[in-house]
C-alpha cells in the first residue's frame, strides 16, 4: 500500500492498491532484502484483504502517493475542481522539504480507510489511546481538539462549534505528524467521539448505576471526517515531531509570509471618520510623546461610501489624497486602508463588475467572483491605480467571514459555476491572493489584516483580527494559530482600568502584529496616563526586538516554522527535569498537574523567547517550563528547569523566558523600523551557560528581491573558552548581501 522506505526525492510517487500493486512490490522485490519484501507484503494483504466486520465491504483503503520528503497524498472519488490549496494558489517551496529530508510514513496505513456513499465521502484515521489532537484552525476556547466535534465553517467568531475565522482543515498529533483535508467544503470532524463497533481498541463498557467512573463521552481509537461532496484529496505530513509536521505543511503550502520590517514596528488604526487633518494631528502626538508608530489604518471613512464600499477617496475628508499619502510616507508612517470587499452601486466600478458577480448582494453590494480573471483584473487594476501607486501600503480586508444573516445565503449561484458554500470557505483566501499580487507586481511588500482565511494561505502577509474582545481568548486564538499556518493578532481597543490596558499592550507587543485598534473607542497609548510609561517601555521593547522578530518570521518563510508556537509544538514540553539537575520524581507530580491542564495561555516567540501573558486581576502565574534551564529576558537570573514555576513580575512586566544557551539580538530603541540601507549598532544579548548559536537574517526589508537570493545569514556563536568563560563571535557578513548591523556588542546576562 505504500513504501515507507522511500528515498525522499521530491518527485518521486510509489502507489501500492490493489493487484497491480502487488505486482509492482514484487517486480521491485529484485536486489530487495527478504525481510523488507516480507514486510512490504505483509502491508499490501493486509490492506488487500480487509473486510472490518460490522462495517461492510465498502470501506476502502487509501493508496497513498508521497508528493514531497514526508509528505504523501490520496485521492477519494472525483475531488472538486475548487480546493482550499488552487484557491491559495499554494507552491511547495521543494527545495526546503526537500533539505528536511525523508521520512517514514507516520500511522498506520491500514488503518486508514474511507468510504463514499450517497454523494457524501468519509475519511477515518486511527487515534491512539494517549493521543492528542491540535489544530483545526482558530479556536478562541481550547488548544487541545481531542474529543470534540467541528464543524469548520467560515464564520464570525462562533465558539468551540468549528464555526471561525480560519477552520484550516489540518489537524496535528503528539505523535508527530499531521492530516490535512483539502477540501473547501463544510467539514464535519469527529476527533475521538464516533465509538465504532469495529473498533480494535474499544473503551470499557461501565454500567452507570455502579460504576462512579462511567463517561458519557467514552474515548473512540478515530478521527473521523465527513466531506459533503463525492471526493477529495488528502495529505498526510511526518515529523518526527509535530513542530515539523507543521513546518512540512506550511513549505507545502508555500513557505510562511515575510512582512516588511515597518510590519513589524508598531500599527495604530484611527476612528472611523477621521478626516487627513485629524490623522496628521495623531500622528504628531505619537512623535511629540515619543511612541513608536510605522503604519497606519484608515476605517470605512477614506471611502467616498462604504458598507458597501465605492473603494474611491472622500473628498470631503480626503481633498488631496495623493499629496496626504505622499506627505505621511516623508515622515516614514505608511497608510493602511479598510475595506469590505461588497461593491456599491455608487462605485465607477459597479458596472464593471455586475457581469461577473454573485447572485445576491451584501449591504446591497455585490459580490464579484474573483475565481474568474476577468472580474480580478478589474478590480485589481483599480486598487493599483487608485491606491497603490500613490503610496498606499496595505488593506485591511474586512466582512468576509460574516454571520449568515451577513453574507450571502448557501443558495446563492456565482459565475464561475462554483457553490456558494465553497466560495465562503475561499473568499477571504481570494481576496488576500488577489491585493497580495497587487503590490508584488510593484515589488513592494504589504502586510495587513484579515477576518477570514483558510488552508494554503501561508504565504499571504495578513493578519487575522476579529470583534470578539477576551484577552484571555485572544491568547488562546494565539496559541492555536500556529498550528494551521495562521497569523493572529490580539489587538488593543480600549479597557476598564489601566492595569486591563497595560496587560493588553504586554500581550500584543509579543505577536505577530503590535495593533492599536481605535476605530471605536478613539484611544491611544497613552489614554491610562498612570500607565503610560510602562506602555511607552513596551512598545520601544518592541522595535528593539526586531532583529530576532524579523529573523523568526525568516524562519518561517524559509523553513517553514511559525513565529508563534503552541507549547505542544516545542521540544522538551511535557517532560521533566533537566539534565544535572531537579530529579522526574521531585517534579512531576506539579508538573503533570499542570499538563493535564489545555497549553493554552503561554507560548514561544521564536526559538528562544518563552512568553506568558498576565491578564488583570493577576499577581502571580504559574508557568510550566520545557525541559532545559530558563533564565528571566530582563535580568538574566535564573527561574527554573522543567518544571512548574510560579512567576510575580510586578504590573510593569509581561513574563518573558529564555532557554539556556539563547541568543537575543536587538536595536536601539526607535520611533520607526529602519528604512532600507539603514545601518544601526546591535547588541547580542546571550542568556544561561551553555553555549548557544543564533543565524540573523536581514534583507532590504521592503521589497521582494529576497526571492532572488537579496539576502543574509549572519551566525552568531557562544563558546566556552579555555578558562572556561564564554565568549561570542560572529561570521563575517556575506559580501554584496543585505546586512543592514555595525558595531556589534556582547552582552552575557547570566552571572557566571
Amino acid at each position: 500500500m505504500i513504501d515507507s522506505t522511500s528515498s525522499g526525492r521530491s518527485n518521486a510517487t510509489r502507489r501500492f492498491s490493489g493487484n497491480a500493486g502487488l505486482h509492482r512490490l514484487c517486480a521491485q522485490a529484485e536486489g530487495v532484502p527478504v525481510r523488507e519484501t516480507v514486510a512490504r507484503l505483509l502491508v499490501l494483504l493486509m490492506a488487500l484483504c480487509c473486510v472490518v466486520p460490522g462495517s461492510g465491504a465498502d470501506w476502502q483503503a487509501f493508496s497513498w502517493s508521497m508528493v514531497a520528503p514526508g509528505v504523501w497524498k490520496a485521492e477519494v472519488g472525483t475531488p472538486e475542481r475548487v480546493g482550499l490549496l488552487n484557491a491559495a494558489g499554494a507552491e511547495p517551496r521543494t527545495g526546503a522539504l526537500e533539505t528536511m529530508g525523508a521520512a517514514a510514513f507516520p500511522i498506520d496505513a491500514v488503518a486508514t480507510r474511507f468510504i463514499e456513499i450517497n454523494g457524501r465521502v468519509s475519511l477515518r484515521f486511527p487515534l491512539g489511546s494517549e493521543e492528542e489532537i491540535y489544530g483545526l484552525g482558530l479556536d478562541f476556547n481550547r488548544v487541545r481538539q481531542t474529543g470534540t466535534i467541528q464543524t469548520l465553517h467560515v464564520d464570525h467568531w462562533g465558539g468551540t462549534s468549528g464555526r471561525t475565522h480560519a477552520p484550516v482543515p489540518f489537524y496535528v498529533s503528539n505523535r508527530g505528524y499531521g492530516v490535512f483535508v483539502n477540501s473547501a467544503r463544510y467539514l464535519k470532524v469527529y476527533v475521538g467521539t464516533g465509538l465504532r463497533t469495529d473498533s480494535a481498541a474499544p473503551p470499557p463498557v461501565l454500567d452507570r448505576n455502579r460504576d462512579r467512573n462511567w463517561d458519557p463521552n467514552p474515548r473512540g481509537d478515530s478521527v473521523e471526517v465527513l466531506v459533503p461532496a463525492a471526493g477529495a484529496e488528502i495529505y498526510v505530513f511526518a515529523g518526527p515531531t509535530a513542530l515539523e509536521s507543521v513546518r512540512r505543511f506550511n513549505l507545502f503550502c508555500g513557505g510562511g509570509c515575510l512582512p516588511p520590517k515597518w510590519g513589524l514596528g508598531f500599527t495604530h488604526r484611527t476612528p472611523t471618520l477621521y478626516t487627513d487633518e485629524q490623522l496628521k494631528a495623531e500622528v504628531d502626538e505619537f512623535e511629540r510623546r515619543g511612541f513608536p508608530l510605522d503604519f497606519v489604518g484608515l476605517e470605512p471613512g477614506w471611502h467616498s461610501g462604504s458598507y458597501p464600499c465605492t473603494f474611491e477617496w472622500d473628498k470631503d475628508r480626503f481633498p488631496d489624497p495623493v499629496r496626504f499619502v505622499s506627505e505621511m510616507k516623508e515622515r516614514r508612517i505608511r497608510l493602511n486602508l479598510w475595506m469590505n470587499p461588497y461593491v456599491a452601486p455608487a462605485s465607477s466600478l459597479y458596472a464593471k463588475l455586475k457581469p461577473w458577480s454573485g447572485s445576491h448582494e451584501v449591504w446591497n453590494g455585490l459580490v464579484p467572483d474573483y475565481l474568474l480573471p476577468e472580474p480580478k483584473a478589474i478590480f485589481s487594476e483599480h486598487l493599483d491605480r487608485e491606491l497603490v501607486s500613490i503610496g498606499v501600503s496595505g488593506f485591511k480586508i474586512d466582512e468576509v467571514d460574516g454571520f449568515d444573516s451577513w453574507l450571502w445565503p448557501d443558495v446563492a449561484t456565482f459565475p464561475s459555476g462554483v457553490d456558494s458554500e465553497q466560495m465562503r470557505q475561499v473568499y477571504g483566501v481570494l481576496m488576500q491572493r488577489m491585493t497580495t499580487e497587487v503590490f508584488r507586481k510593484r515589488n513592494e511588500r504589504t502586510y495587513g489584516l484579515v477576518r477570514a482565511s483558510n488552508g494554503g494561505a501561508v504565504r499571504f502577509p495578513y493578519v487575522i483580527y476579529n470583534d470578539h474582545y477576551s484577552h484571555q481568548d485572544f491568547i488562546t486564538a494565539l496559541c492555536n494559530s500556529s498550528f494551521s499556518g495562521l497569523l493572529w493578532t490580539p489587538e488593543v481597543r480600549g479597557s476598564g482600568s489601566g492595569e486591563e490596558w497595560l496587560r493588553r499592550m504586554q500581550s500584543v507587543c509579543f505577536s505577530p502584529m503590535a495593533m492599536l485598534n481605535a476605530w471605536s473607542s478613539g484611544t491611544k497609548p497613552w489614554s491610562f496616563p498612570e500607565v503610560e510609561a510602562e506602555v511607552h517601555a513596551v512598545t520601544s521593547l518592541r522595535m528593539r526586538l526586531l532583529p530576532y522578530l524579523y529573523t523568526t518570521f525568516a524562519q518561517y518563510h524559509f523553513e517553514g516554522a511559525p513565529p508563534v508556537r503552541a507549547m505542544p509544538l516545542v521540544d522538551g514540553y511535557g517532560r521533566f527535569g533537566d539534565v544535572g539537575g531537579a530529579q522526574p520524581g521531585e517534579l512531576g507530580a506539579a508538573h503533570r498537574a499542570a499538563l493535564r491542564a489545555d497549553p493554552k495561555d503561554q507560548f514561544m516567540l521564536g526559538d528562544s523567547l518563552l512568553v506568558a501573558p498576565m491578564f488583570a486581576g493577576q499577581t502571580e502565574r504559574q508557568v510550566v517550563l520545557p525541559q532545559g534551564r530558563w533564565y528571566s529576558f530582563y535580568t538574566g537570573e535564573f527561574v527554573g528547569a522543567g518544571e512548574v514555576v510560579t512567576v510575580r513580575p510586578g504590573l510593569e512586566t509581561i513574563p518573558v523566558l529564555v532557554r539556556d544557551g539563547g541568543i537575543v539580538p536587538l536595536i536601539p530603541a526607535r520611533t520607526h523600523a529602519p528604512k532600507a540601507g539603514e545601518i544601526l549598532p546591535l547588541e547580542i544579548r546571550h542568556y544561561g551557560r551553555a553555549e548557544g548559536d543564533f543565524d540573523l537574517y536581514d534583507d532590504d526589508g521592503e521589497t521582494w528581491d529576497y526571492e532572488r537570493g537579496e539576502f543574509s545569514w549572519t551566525r552568531f556563536e557562544v563558546r566556552r573558552n579555555n578558562a572556561g568563560g564564554l565568549t561570542g563571535q560572529m561570521t563575517s557578513a556575506p559580501a554584496g548581501k543585505p546586512f543592514q548591523y555595525t558595531n556589534v556588542s556582547w552582552r552575557f546576562m547570566t552571572p557566571p
